[in-house]
């Protein structure tokens, strides 16, 4: 039986599927975890997927791998990686962001220019602190990199960079409007261009491993997400892993001066308009371990609770945020009183405060012009009981939740499907549950939002 398989090499761990082409039926798959910080050696990445496909690729002629967007990885005329890769969630270079902007002639300039306003997350950011802050191996580094490319330059055999229109739309210097890159970006960012992956097309093969199996293109890991979830536009998909995003698939590419939207492409051959918040599921396993409890207990104290916590509200900035783009905040409780002073009380701002960061997300989407006829919860905290019963109030609309699953990895596995038979299949959709809206959250949002005008003026 021929197989295809799905790497998902995400902030916390790799993931890997195997999966049958035709239905995507998943017949093994295995994870294993990868350090944690802002900034990884990325050869803990390659033991990870080493350990996690060693005796789950039998059968398998072709594979792809999703990455974590945005990390940077620099590699010298010798192969060698020249730093530790700074992850997406590394906010150092927030300053840098700021000057690029000023720079370049400012955010309309940026969103004009490659769909994406800079923030901390992008890696030109990332180079440009590399440059100022650790100009020797600023020098020493002959090519850039973002996580996937890496993995998949690996499995090829370390010869020709290649990378995908997916995750090259996450750097700061290549448009998703014209398919190019922005040279020009790159130099102001690192003082000097790079050598650069060559863009695939989408379902374009990478090349093959040394035991012959077919390695595909590869893309971010929302862009991933997006193929495993078959999104067509009108689908929005609210992602709760360690990061929270919004996204749809649009048939334009947008440009966002405010920077709330991030203008990405998607592995299509379309777009994939986003909103990107820090802070998600580890916001629930940082409440969880300050109430002595687990992820599991917190969710069945949350729904104890009334909606909008008898006044308690969190603003859940716990590693500092990227939208609203406050890199240097923390996270803060308001409202509290000796009535709501309780463990439930605090489980049930956690959820919601977390919910809230994504719902101006939504709202955005809407106000950009995205339709949002479906809203999907997918990700590591839409297992959570509570987050998926208060979502629907605090997102004002009804949610589907699809099955829990690996879709990241799946939607890898179904490019990789791509890749073998030069047609990216239909696979078919699992049901999915429909949690319906009631008018409670209004004023969940209000408080929500009152606070954090009166913390950061946004």
């Amino acid at each position: 039986m021929t197989l295809v398989a799905g790497v998902d090499s995400s902030t916390q761990s790799c993931k890997v599927v195997v999966c049958d082409p035709d239905d995507g039926t998943v017949v093994r798959e295995r994870a294993v975890p990868h350090p944690g910080g802002t900034e990884v050696d990325p050869a803990a990445w390659w033991s990870a997927l080493t350990d996690a496909s060693e005796g789950l690729l039998d059968g398998v002629a072709a594979l792809s791998v999703a990455g974590q967007q945005h990390g940077l990885v620099l590699v010298d005329d010798a192969d060698q990686v020249v730093r530790p890769a700074l992850l997406w969630n590394d906010t150092r270079s927030a300053g840098d962001a700021a000057a690029l902007i000023e720079e370049a002639g400012g955010p309309q300039a940026w969103a004009d220019a490659v769909g994406t306003v800079p923030v901390a997350s992008i890696t030109a950011t990332k180079l440009r602190w590399v440059a100022r802050h650790e100009p020797e191996l600023a020098d020493r580094a002959a090519r850039v990199m973002l996580p996937h490319d890496w993995l998949t330059w690996r499995l090829t055999g370390q010869g020709e960079v290649v990378t995908d229109r997916g995750d090259a739309s996450g750097t700061g210097y290549w448009s998703p409007a014209t398919g190019a890159y922005r040279d020009d970006l790159l130099e102001r960012a690192y003082g000097r261009v790079l050598d650069l992956p060559r863009v695939l097309a989408p379902g374009e093969p990478a090349g093959r491993t040394a035991d012959g199996i077919l390695v595909g293109a590869g893309t971010g890991d929302n862009m991933a997400a997006a193929l495993g979830l078959q999104v067509e536009p009108g689908d929005v998909v609210v992602s709760l892993g360690t990061s929270g995003t919004v996204f749809t698939v649009a048939e334009a590419p947008s440009a966002d001066p405010a920077g709330t939207i991030a203008g990405f492409a998607d592995a299509t051959g379309r777009y994939l308009p986003l909103v990107c918040t820090l802070n998600a599921a580890r916001v629930l396993d940082a409440t969880a371990r300050m109430l002595g409890t687990d992820v599991d207990e917190l969710s069945d104290l949350a729904l104890k609770a009334p909606p909008g916590a008898d006044g308690l509200v969190m603003l859940p900035y716990l590693d500092g945020e990227r939208t609203p783009n406050l890199p240097d905040a923390t996270g803060s409780l308001d409202g509290l009183t000796r009535d709501n002073a309780t463990p439930a009380h605090l489980a049930r701002a956690a959820v919601e405060g977390m919910l809230c960061g994504l719902a101006d997300g939504l709202d955005a989407l809407r106000a950009d012009g995205c339709a949002a006829d479906r809203v999907l919860l997918v990700g590591g905290a839409a297992r959570s009981p509570a987050v998926r019963a208060i979502a629907p109030t605090v997102f004002g609309t009804d949610v589907w939740v699809p099955p829990t699953a690996e879709y990241v990895a799946l939607g890898a596995a179904r490019q990789a499907a791509w890749a073998l038979t030069g047609t990216l299949p239909t696979w078919p959709r699992a049901d999915e549950r429909c949690v319906p809206a009631d008018a409670s959250g209004d004023a969940v949002r209000r408080a929500y939002a009152t606070v954090r005008a009166s913390r950061h003026g946004v």
